[in-house]
């Protein structure tokens, strides 16, 4: 029972996740956002699976650290475009 419960809440949440991502297609900031609640529940799906292995978490630690790289380069954009145009729309991407 605990077997399923271990992969069932990492799944169940990469899929809200991938809806999230999907629905919220018109600003930056929520896709970005979404995007890393992804991450997080990959990294939650990871960690049971090594764990479950009896593997050593030096590969979470790797994945953690390049979520992290992600992550700021998703900021340093959204920075710049909001700096260019003024607002995180999508549509702005078309003047690009």
């Amino acid at each position: 029972m605990m077997m399923i419960l271990s992969w069932s809440l990492p799944s169940i949440l990469f899929i809200m996740g991938l809806f999230t991502f999907v629905s919220n297609r018109k600003h930056l900031l929520s896709m970005l956002l979404s995007l890393e609640y992804i991450v997080l529940s990959l990294f939650l799906l990871l960690f049971i699976y090594l764990n479950l292995l009896n593997y050593e978490n030096f590969f979470c630690m790797m994945f953690l650290t390049f979520s992290v790289c992600e992550g700021a380069m998703g900021l340093s954009i959204l920075v710049s475009m909001i700096r260019t145009h003024g607002n995180d729309y999508f549509q702005s991407f078309n003047m690009l």
